[in-house]
C-alpha cells in the first residue's frame, strides 16, 4: 500500500509539473507615430437635437498613445475553457467616440454599447467575424452583442463617419492589451509551445513562437514596425492569418 501510495503521488507530481503555468511578461516597442490624426467637421448647423462636441484626439505622448492600441494574445492548444456567462465587455459610446477605441475579448464573451450622449447613435458591423446593425437608439440605451468567434471585428456609427473602434476577438483568455508603456503580461499560461501575435489596427499582424517551461516566465519584444535602413518590413505572412478579416 505504502509502495502504491508513493506511486499515485510520484505521477501526481509528474503531472503537476507538465501542466505548471507561468507567465509570459513582453514590451511593444515603436518607434514613430503610425495612426493618421481624425480630421472631422464639427456638428452641421442642420443636424436636430443637441450639439455635441467631438472629443479630440489626446495625445500627448504619440508613441504611449500608439503602445496602448496593441492587441496582444496567444495562439494554440489550450484546455478549453469557455468564458463565464457573466463575461462583458463595455464599448461606450460618448462625446462622438466609442470608448475604449480598442477592446480585446475572449471568444464567446458579450460586449455592451451604451450611449452617453444626449444623441442618438447607431452602431453596426459588417466585419466577417460579426456582423450586426444595432439600429438607431438614444441615450441611456444600451444593445448588448455577443461574439462567439474569433477574429478582428470594426465597428462604426451610421450616424457619425467619424467614429471608429476595433474589438480583436481572442480565441481564449490569454489576452491583453499592452499599457502605454509599452508592457503586457499574460498570466497562469500552460507549460507548451505557442504563437504569441500582436496586433495593431495601422501595422497588422506580428507574430513569435514562444516556449512555456515549467518554472521559468518567458519575456519577449515586438517591434513595431521593424525597420531596416529606413524600411518598414512587414512580418505579416504573404497569407491572411486566421484572424485577420478584409475589412468591408
Amino acid at each position: 500500500m505504502l509502495t502504491r501510495g508513493l506511486g499515485l503521488l510520484f505521477i501526481s507530481l509528474t503531472l503537476s509539473a507538465s501542466l505548471a503555468a507561468e507567465s509570459v511578461e513582453g514590451t511593444v516597442v515603436i518607434k514613430k507615430k503610425l495612426t493618421k490624426r481624425r480630421v472631422t467637421a464639427s456638428v452641421p448647423l442642420y443636424e436636430r437635437g443637441p450639439a455635441v462636441e467631438l472629443d479630440p484626439d489626446k495625445e500627448a505622448d504619440p508613441l504611449a498613445f500608439e503602445r496602448s492600441r496593441v492587441a496582444i494574445y496567444l495562439e494554440g492548444r489550450f484546455p478549453s475553457e469557455p468564458p463565464s456567462n457573466e463575461a462583458m465587455a463595455k464599448l461606450e459610446q460618448t462625446n462622438r467616440r466609442f470608448v475604449p477605441d480598442l477592446l480585446v475579448i475572449q471568444a464567446g464573451s458579450k460586449v455592451s454599447f451604451p450611449n452617453l450622449d444626449p444623441i442618438f447613435h447607431n452602431v453596426f458591423s459588417l466585419s466577417g467575424p460579426k456582423t450586426f446593425d444595432l439600429g438607431n437608439y438614444p441615450k441611456g440605451d444600451t444593445r448588448v452583442v455577443a461574439f462567439p468567434e474569433p477574429g478582428i471585428v470594426y465597428v462604426n456609427c451610421h450616424l457619425h463617419p467619424n467614429m471608429s473602434a476595433a474589438i480583436v476577438v481572442a480565441p481564449n483568455k490569454w489576452n491583453t492589451k499592452a499599457d502605454p508603456e509599452g508592457r503586457f503580461v499574460l498570466r497562469d499560461v500552460p507549460a507548451g509551445k505557442y504563437t504569441i501575435v500582436a496586433w495593431h489596427k495601422a501595422a497588422g499582424f506580428f507574430r513569435q513562437q514562444v516556449q512555456i517551461t515549467a518554472g521559468r516566465d518567458e519575456k519577449v519584444e515586438f517591434l513595431i514596425p521593424v525597420e531596416e535602413n529606413g524600411q518598414k518590413i512587414d512580418l505579416r505572412p504573404h497569407d491572411a492569418p486566421a484572424l485577420e478579416s478584409q475589412r468591408r
